[in-house]
């Protein structure tokens, strides 16, 4: 990865507050939106969901996600030159009594802090996403997959 792609992902997830979540449902794909922020040693990212949604059934269910973050569009610029990363994954419901879950929602309503008052109702939860492999986009004929320690490396440097 060249210095420039790198400094692109690294714009790309911290510039995007929106994912899209793919998980599983009954062997089918299904996409919803999350807000999303990452732990500052560029690890996993962090989710606050509700229990009501779909998405948070089908990850209890089956852990495997994916999430993509995508640039905003811009004039000029053909659609599929647009940055983008997808992110495989693991997601895993965080326990309310540890010290994890304590730095999670920090990280989180640092990024969000208008959602400090979602926190306070009991059906929702904070997940960590642990990233597994990383396809990111930086352009027109700019593709690369990366390893989960390359992705997280490259967020964290």
């Amino acid at each position: 990865m060249t210095f420039d792609q790198t400094q692109s992902l690294r714009t790309l997830i911290t510039a995007q507050p929106l994912a899209a979540l793919g998980t599983v449902q009954g062997g089918e794909p299904f996409v919803s939106m999350v807000p999303f922020a990452i732990e500052p040693n560029g690890g996993k990212l962090i989710i606050h969901v509700s229990t009501l949604a779909v998405h948070t059934k089908h990850m209890q269910e089956n852990s495997r996600v994916s999430l993509m973050v995508m640039a905003a569009p811009s004039p000029g610029v053909p659609a599929q030159a647009t940055p983008r990363v997808t992110i495989q994954g693991v997601a895993v419901q965080l326990d309310k009594a540890t010290n994890e879950y304590d730095e999670a929602k920090a990280v989180y309503t640092l990024r969000f802090p208008q959602s400090l008052d979602l926190f306070g109702f009991a059906d929702f939860s904070l997940f960590a996403i642990a990233p597994t492999s990383a396809r990111f986009v930086a352009g027109f004929a700019q593709a690369m997959t990366m390893s989960a320690e390359d992705f997280c490396a490259t967020l964290s440097a």
